[in-house]
């Protein structure tokens, strides 16, 4: 499997072993939000910040290609959906794995709310995906959501262990799931993920220590890295962000030093 593997060393830091991954598809879900306006802006630096990784949808990697500058892992997003939909959590395909390889992608990912009403048509789609990725030789990252009637606390580590299980289970080499709270429940959902889990940055946050804090402690438990969007591409210094967020990852610098990098 020397094609999967090639292409995942595309999106992974390979001394490390560990990827920052800046997920830029908001864009369907809910407009042209502050930091992403003017695309190739953005990527630009969150590209000169050390990100191994962009993700974004197909009609934005034209927008957003720079054709100069250090190279960056694209990862295409195929399903989509809006906040203006009756049902928010309802995702569709909107893109297939032969079109992100004709755009170049290094690897491809599929949003999945488990708990939703329409969670069984998004697991088939999840299936679907998983078989064409293994006849292309193509990652998968599966963002792995708890969301729906029966979701008491989308952040449960009971209910973000089995969601992290069952993108492992169907094929994803890559899950990203929500942040669980502690060092210690994350390391759960962790050990029960064959796949290599990320977290997901959430909503923008009050303080850059903040961030900071949850990436130690992501990474403490065993995380292979971090997917973090607005977190990123919506900071006073997106590029310096970035630069910090993989200086924890891939050197395991301490928040103070991150700190002090935003501040240099």
């Amino acid at each position: 499997m020397i094609g999967k593997k090639i292409r995942m060393e595309r999106i992974m830091d390979r001394n490390s072993g560990k990827t920052v991954i800046i997920p830029m598809d908001h864009g369907v879900t809910v407009g042209p939000i502050q930091g992403l306006e003017d695309m190739r802006e953005a990527v630009t630096a969150v590209v000169r910040g050390g990100a191994n990784a962009i993700l974004m949808h197909k009609g934005i990697v034209r927008a957003g290609h720079r054709g100069a500058g250090h190279d960056v892992g694209l990862i295409v997003h195929l399903s989509g959906g809006t906040s203006l939909s009756p049902d928010p959590n309802a995702k569709e395909l909107v893109c297939t794995v032969e079109e992100a390889i004709q755009l170049g992608a290094d690897a491809v990912s599929v949003h999945i709310n488990i708990g939703a009403e329409t969670d069984k048509d998004m697991l088939g789609q999840l299936g679907f995906i998983s078989k064409r990725c293994m006849q292309w030789q193509m990652p998968l990252v599966a963002m792995m959501y708890t969301r729906g009637p029966k979701i008491k606390n989308e952040f449960d580590v009971v209910y973000v262990k089995h969601a992290a299980r069952i993108g492992a289970e169907l094929g994803a080499d890559i899950v990203k799931v929500p942040y669980t709270g502690s060092v210690e429940s994350f390391r759960e959902v962790v050990r029960g993920c064959p796949a290599l889990v990320v977290i997901a940055g959430g909503p923008k946050m009050d303080s850059d220590e903040d961030i900071f804090k949850l990436a130690e402690a992501a990474l403490a438990a065993g995380a292979a890295g971090l997917s973090i969007g607005r977190n990123a591409f919506q900071h006073k210094t997106p590029e310096k962000m970035v630069a910090a967020l993989c200086k924890m990852v891939h050197e395991r610098i301490s928040v103070s030093d991150a700190m002090q990098m935003l501040r240099a």
